[in-house]
C-alpha cells in the first residue's frame, strides 16, 4: 500500500498535477481549478467511489469475459481508472471541454502504467441532453453531442459499448437542471444492456449532500419518474473501504458525502410519458 494515502479533495484544489495513491499502485492526475467547469478537479465523490468499489467488487474467481463498466461524468478519471486497473474494461465519458482539458491526457499517462490484468480505457464524450435514439456507438470520439451526427462512424478502433455491467457516476448532482438528464440516461443505459440479453446492470452514484432538498428531489425521481429501486450504501461499509485503503480522514473532511446503488425495477418504462 502507498505510504502516504491520498489527501481530501477539497485540500488540493491548488495542485495542478496529483501524485495519487490507490491500493498499490500510483496515479498521476492532472486538474484545473479554474472555476471554468466543475468536471476538471477531484472531488470527495469519486475519492469515496473509487475506494469502496475497490473493496465491493472484489472477484472471488475471473469472470468467463470481461466485465464492461461506463462512467458518466468521469471528471479527471481517477474512478475510470480505479475500474480499469481491477480488470475492466471502461467506457470513460463526459463533455468535451473536460475531456480535451484533463480526461484524454490523464487516461493516457495513466493507463500505460497499469498492471498486468488491466482492463482497457476508451474516452468518449457523451451529453446527457442527447436522447438515446441519437447516440452512436461506432464512433471512436463520441457516443452522443447536440448537433453531431446520429450515424457517423470510425473504425479505427473497436469501441466500448453495451451491454455495460455496471454504471458509475460522482460528483455529478450539483444543480436542478442536471437531474432529469441524468436519470434519463442512466434509465437508457440500463434499457440497451438488459436489450443485449443481459441482466440490468447496477449504478452506483457518488454524492455530496451540499443542497438537501436537491438530493432528495432527485432521488425522488428516481424511483417515482424512472422506476429505481434506491438503496443507500450503509455509511459502516464506506468507512470500512475507505480505512482498507489507508484512508483516515476526519469526520469533518468528507461528511456529506453519500454513496447510493440503483437497480430497474421489473418494469423499465418511465412514469411520463413526456420523458
Amino acid at each position: 500500500m502507498a505510504a502516504h494515502p491520498p489527501r481530501p479533495a477539497h485540500s488540493t484544489k491548488h495542485l495542478a498535477l496529483l501524485r495519487y495513491p490507490f491500493r498499490d499502485l500510483v496515479f498521476h492526475l492532472a486538474q484545473r481549478d479554474d472555476g471554468l467547469t466543475n468536471g476538471t478537479a477531484l472531488w470527495l465523490g469519486a475519492q469515496c467511489l473509487s475506494l469502496y468499489l475497490a473493496d465491493a467488487l472484489r472477484l472471488k474467481a475471473p469472470p468467463a469475459r470481461r466485465l464492461r463498466a461506463i462512467e458518466l461524468g468521469s471528471g479527471i478519471g481517477l474512478s475510470a481508472l480505479a475500474l480499469c486497473s481491477m480488470g475492466w474494461d471502461v467506457l470513460a465519458t463526459d463533455l468535451p471541454d473536460v475531456i480535451s482539458a484533463v480526461l484524454t491526457s490523464n487516461v493516457v499517462r495513466n493507463a500505460s502504467q497499469l498492471p498486468g490484468g488491466s482492463g482497457t480505457i476508451q474516452v468518449r464524450a457523451l451529453d446527457w441532453t442527447v436522447p438515446a435514439d441519437q447516440w452512436v456507438w461506432g464512433n471512436g470520439t463520441f457516443i452522443g453531442l447536440p448537433g453531431g451526427p446520429g450515424t457517423e462512424r470510425t473504425e479505427l478502433v473497436e469501441t466500448l459499448g453495451p451491454p455495460f455491467d455496471l454504471i458509475i457516476s460522482s460528483d455529478t448532482l450539483y444543480a436542478a437542471e442536471i437531474v432529469h438528464p441524468l436519470f434519463r440516461t442512466l434509465h437508457a443505459l440500463i434499457t440497451l444492456s438488459a436489450e443485449h440479453g443481459c441482466r440490468s446492470p447496477p449504478v452506483y452514484l457518488a454524492i455530496e449532500r451540499r443542497d438537501p432538498s436537491l438530493i432528495d428531489l432527485a432521488l425522488a425521481d428516481a424511483v417515482k419518474l424512472w422506476g429505481f429501486a434506491a438503496e443507500r450504501v450503509p455509511h459502516k461499509k464506506v468507512v470500512k473501504a475507505l480505512d482498507k485503503g489507508g484512508v483516515k480522514w476526519d469526520k469533518e473532511d468528507w461528511e456529506g458525502v453519500e454513496i447510493w446503488r440503483f437497480t430497474q425495477k421489473t418494469s423499465s418504462s418511465p412514469v411520463s410519458a413526456n420523458v
